[in-house]
């Protein structure tokens, strides 16, 4: 007899239709079959609402306008909720869903500071799921690197360079005939300045899943180059990192001419890889003979060649809703094994740890950018 398994059931806060992510969110978790989004409190206002729940074919009567009834009324219905909602307002969310001790997925970043997660600490345990999507580890040829990375195939690690320049605050986006502006808490900052927030955590994330190890200091400049004032808007860091390695972060919202110019390069003694998102099936790599190597799913992958990075053939590029996707579907296997009351350590889902990591690096970079020395994280 066939066994079928059910699709976990998702509840969404946040995420409608006016979301920068909630779209992505929907689709990857459904890419692979694994997640059924069944419920929601989408947006604010009860027209988009009604119009998300439409639009995603979720029942009238499970679409609320008030994110705390949806939480009673489904929390004994739905597998996990999923926090779409921005940034600022994830403490408030995080508190009342660890309160009631159900599994929860969240949008990154986590929280706007080291601060909020003190203030989380009280109400979560290790015992709760938690998963927070840092998607680009979900690429295939990040995977591929991180497996070269870990079977010494670029030598002793060395350096590792990364960046994020984008233009949306010199050349606000124009998607599907409308102008996107940016949104209004992305205008605003804390402790922790929101580019850090948005762009940031995602570098800090990559360098962390590369190197299996956190940055120990950190020298930085803030600076303002848009529009907007008293917001930061574009950010240099070098780091240092208990190894011995260096490293370095760029990120910016006043790039012009960068939709999104994510780009990892990383550096051994025996040789050097490079990944460009906008090209993501291939990763570049150099070694210390003089060889120079393209590789792609089409190669002599060693770890990319798996039937899950391959749901079309070499030729037909993968993306980064399809990244989204393989990070979902890690997230439905923990989530599975936690539902089972087994422990599922999958090295693609991360959770307050690591999330904690990230801030911590971007409070000692704000330290920096005021002292103008280097500071310890």
């Amino acid at each position: 007899m066939l066994n079928i398994r059910p699709s976990l059931k998702l509840a969404f806060i946040g995420g409608g239709n006016t979301s920068a992510v909630g779209y992505v969110h929907f689709c990857a978790a459904h890419l692979d079959n694994k997640f059924q989004v069944v419920a929601g409190a989408f947006c604010r206002s009860q027209e988009n609402n009604h119009k998300t729940a439409q639009q995603w074919g979720i029942a009238p009567e499970r679409a609320y306008l008030n994110w705390q009834e949806l939480v009673e009324q489904e929390c004994d219905h739905v597998d996990a909720f999923v926090v779409l909602t921005p940034t600022p307002h994830h403490l408030e969310v995080l508190q009342y869903l660890f309160n009631k001790q159900v599994p929860v997925i969240c949008e990154k970043a986590m929280v706007c500071d080291p601060k909020e997660i003190e203030a989380l600490q009280p109400f979560y345990s290790k015992e709760q799921f938690l998963a927070v999507t840092f998607n680009y580890s979900g690429y295939a040829m990040i995977r591929e690197l991180k497996y070269l990375i870990n079977q010494g195939k670029l030598g002793c690690i060395q350096k590792i360079h990364l960046e994020m320049p984008q233009e949306g605050f010199r050349r606000p986006p124009d998607i599907a005939g409308k102008s996107a502006s940016p949104q209004a808490w992305r205008l605003q900052d804390g402790d922790v300045p929101t580019i850090c927030l948005d762009l940031g955590v995602h570098l800090h994330h990559l360098s962390s899943f590369l190197l299996d190890e956190e940055p120990s200091a950190a020298i930085a400049e803030f600076s303002n180059h848009s529009q907007y004032p008293n917001i930061v808007d574009d950010v240099q860091m070098l780091l240092k990192y208990p190894t011995g390695i260096r490293g370095s972060m760029w990120m910016s919202k006043t790039a012009i001419g960068h939709r999104n110019g994510l780009q990892v390069r990383v550096y051994g003694d025996k040789g050097s890889a490079k990944w460009f998102q906008l090209n993501p099936d291939e990763l570049e790599l150099n070694y210390n003979n003089g060889r120079r190597e393209i590789l792609d799913r089409a190669g002599q992958c060693e770890y990319a060649d798996q039937f899950r990075y391959n749901r079309m053939k070499p030729g037909h590029p993968t993306g980064f809703v399809e990244a989204f996707a393989n990070l979902y579907s890690d997230i439905a296997d923990n989530l599975l094994s936690y539902k089972h009351g087994t422990v599922q350590t999958s090295p693609y889902v991360f959770g307050l740890e690591h999330a904690n990591a990230g801030l911590k690096l971007f409070s000692a970079a704000r330290r920096s950018s005021l002292s103008q020395k280097w500071e310890a994280i």
